[in-house]
C-alpha cells in the first residue's frame, strides 16, 4: 500500500504526517537551558532546545552518560549534538551509576561527579515532523480513508520547586572540617548538622544557593553555588561527602573561598550577600588572619561555627587562642556561634539559619567600613587659627565615628602639616573607637605655613607604609592653596595602588573661613 499524507494544522503551523502506516510522532517537547535529566518523567522524550544555551551557565555532569542533575541542553552542546543554534535532542533515562567523567568538548566542560541516582544519554532524533509552508503540495485523502486524529500528549515535566526562600537571598559558602582532629565519626555528624542547616535555608533559583569546601591539607571545592539549587539534589551531595583527613588548615580554606568562590564565573550572583560559614573542631592549625582580613575586604561576611572549644589542658596547643575573634566579619557576638558538641548540633540549626539569612546583620556586606585604613591630613597652617582647627578636629571625629574602629575592622591614623609635617598617630595605634576619636581630640594645633604636596608624600611615606594596596583612603583637609605643588604627589599617592582597584580614593575637603567660622 502506498504511503499518503495528510495536512494537518497544529497550533498555527504545518506538520506532515505520516498517516497510513500508523508510526508514532514525536512533537519536541520546549526545554529551557538550565532544564536537567531529572526535570522529565518518561523513559524517552524528544526535547526542543533554545539556542544560544552555551551563553548561560549550565552545569554538567560525566561525559556521553550524564548524571540526571546535568542541564539536558548543555550535556547536548557537550555531546556535540546541538549548535548554538538549539533543536531538537532525544533524551533516554537511564539508571545512576558511579565515577561520572569529566571532559571539555564543545565549549563545554563537564564535571566529575561521584555517583548520583539517576543518568541519561542523548541520540539525535529521527523521523521528526518536518515544518511545512503553506505552499506545500499534498495529496489529500478520502474523508473514509482518513486517520482518526490523535491527541498528542505532551511530556511531563516535574514542576520546579519556586523558588526556596526568597528572605534569604544569599549567596553561601559553606566551609567543613575535614581534618585528622575531627575524625570519621564527628566528620558524618558534621555532614547530618550540615544537611539539617540546608534544609532549613530553603535553597533554590531566588533563594539562598549554597556551595561546599572542606578544609584539610589544602582545601577542596566539593560544589559550586549554582551545582545545586533544589533541596534534593543539595541533600543528596551532601549525603556523598567523603572524609579526607590531614591536617585543620582553616585560614587556606578561607583564604581559598575569598579568592575565586564567589565570582560570577563560579556562580555568584551580582547584588546578593556573600557569606561563609567556617566549621571548626577544636582549633586550626594555621593562621586565620591574612585570610578572614581578605575576606572582610572582599564583603564576605565570615561566621565561625565552633564545636568543641579547646579544653584548659588543650589550650597551650593552640597556636593562636583569639582565632575566633580574628577570622570572623566582626567581633561582636553575632558572627560568632560556639557549639559544645557535635551530640548537641540539632537545636542550634533554627537561630544558626536566622544569622544566615539576617540582612541587616551582614556588615561585612557595606565593604567600605570593613578593613580600610583612613588617614587624615590636616591643615595646621597659621590662616585655619585655633578655633577653627578645633572645628576641623570636631569634623574628623564625625567621620571615625561612622566607622567600626578594631584590630579586625577599620584603622585610622593622622598626620598635622604646615611646612613640616608631625605624625600625630599610626594607624595601628588605638584599636577601638572611643581611643581614636579621643587622640583625634588631643591634637595640638601646630600653626605655620601650608605645603600640601609635601605632606601628601610624607603621609603615603609614613602613615600607608606596612598597609596592603586598595584599602587605604587618605582624607586630606585644607583651608587654601598650597606654596608647592600638589598634583605631583597626588599622582603618586594613586600609583601605590589607590586608583589599580578603584577601592581607595584620595579626598580633599577645602574648608573656606567662612565656612568654618
Amino acid at each position: 500500500m502506498p504511503q499518503l499524507s495528510v495536512l494537518l494544522p497544529l497550533t498555527g503551523l504545518f506538520f506532515l504526517l505520516s498517516s497510513v502506516l500508523g508510526s508514532e510522532v514525536n512533537v519536541p517537547y520546549p526545554v529551557t537551558c538550565t532544564t536537567r535529566g531529572a526535570d522529565l518523567t518518561q523513559d524517552t522524550v524528544v526535547v526542543l532546545c533554545p539556542p544560544q544555551c552555551t551563553q548561560w551557565r549550565t552545569s554538567v555532569f560525566g561525559t556521553g552518560v550524564y548524571a540526571a542533575v546535568s542541564s539536558i541542553c548543555g550535556a547536548a552542546v557537550h555531546r556535540g549534538i546541538l549548535g548554538p543554534a538549539g533543536g531538537p535532542v532525544r533524551v533516554h533515562r537511564l539508571q545512576g551509576r558511579h565515577n561520572y567523567i569529566s571532559s571539555y568538548a564543545h565549549g563545554i566542560h563537564s564535571q566529575a561527579l561521584s555517583h548520583w541516582t539517576a543518568s541519561f544519554s542523548l541520540t539525535k532524533p529521527i523521523n521528526l515532523p518536518q515544518e511545512l509552508t503553506s505552499e506545500t503540495s499534498t495529496t489529500a485523502l478520502p474523508a473514509a480513508a482518513r486517520p482518526v486524529k490523535k491527541l498528542l500528549k505532551k511530556p511531563s515535566v516535574k514542576k520546579a520547586l519556586a523558588g526556596g526562600n526568597k528572605d534569604c537571598q544569599m549567596d553561601i559558602a559553606m566551609v567543613i572540617d575535614s581534618s585528622s582532629n575531627i575524625g570519621q565519626r564527628r566528620f558524618n555528624l558534621q555532614k547530618n548538622f550540615i544537611a539539617k542547616l540546608a534544609a532549613m535555608l530553603r535553597v533554590g533559583p531566588i533563594g539562598p544557593h549554597i556551595g561546599l569546601i572542606q578544609a584539610s591539607d589544602s582545601p577542596r571545592t566539593e560544589f559550586l553555588l549554582t551545582n545545586y539549587t533544589q533541596p534534593k539534589e543539595l541533600l543528596f551531595a551532601i549525603k556523598e561527602l567523603a572524609y579526607l583527613g590531614g591536617d585543620s588548615n582553616t585560614g587556606k580554606a578561607i583564604m581559598h573561598t575569598a579568592e575565586t568562590f564567589f565570582s560570577q564565573e563560579n556562580g555568584g550572583r551580582r547584588g546578593h550577600p556573600r557569606v561563609m560559614m567556617v566549621l571548626i573542631d577544636g582549633w586550626p592549625s594555621d593562621d586565620l588572619d591574612q585570610a578572614a582580613m581578605l575576606a572582610r575586604e572582599s564583603g564576605i561576611n565570615v561566621f565561625l561555627v565552633s564545636v568543641a572549644k579547646p579544653a584548659p589542658e588543650e589550650l597551650s596547643m593552640v597556636r593562636d587562642k583569639d582565632f575566633m575573634k580574628k577570622a570572623v566579619c566582626k567581633d561582636n557576638g553575632f558572627f560568632s556561634y560556639p557549639i559544645p558538641s557535635w551530640f548537641s548540633t540539632t537545636k542550634h540549626i533554627r537561630p544558626l539559619t536566622q544569622r544566615l539569612c539576617s540582612l541587616d546583620g551582614l556588615l561585612c556586606s557595606k565593604t567600605c567600613y570593613n578593613s580600610v585604613n583612613i588617614g587624615f591630613l590636616i591643615d595646621g597652617s597659621s590662616s585655619v587659627g585655633d578655633g577653627n582647627f578645633q572645628l576641623v578636629l570636631e569634623f574628623l571625629a564625625g567621620i571615625a565615628r561612622s566607622f567600626e574602629v578594631s584590630d579586625v575592622g577599620a584603622h585610622i591614623g593622622a598626620v598635622q602639616f604646615t611646612y613640616e609635617q608631625r605624625l600625630e598617630f599610626g594607624l595601628s595605634d588605638y584599636s577601638n573607637k572611643d581611643d581614636a576619636i579621643n587622640a583625634l581630640r588631643r591634637i595640638s594645633y601646630m600653626s605655620g605655613g601650608t605645603s600640601t604636596g609635601s605632606a601628601i608624600s610624607y603621609t603615603t611615606q609614613n602613615l600607608f607604609r606596612r598597609t596592603g594596596p586598595g584599602r587605604n583612603f587618605l582624607i586630606v583637609v585644607t583651608d587654601g592653596q598650597s606654596y608647592d605643588d600638589v598634583r605631583g604627589p597626588a599622582m603618586a599617592a594613586h600609583k601605590q595602588g589607590m586608583c589599580e582597584n578603584n577601592k581607595s580614593k584620595l579626598h580633599k575637603a577645602q574648608f573656606s573661613k567662612s565656612f568654618l567660622s
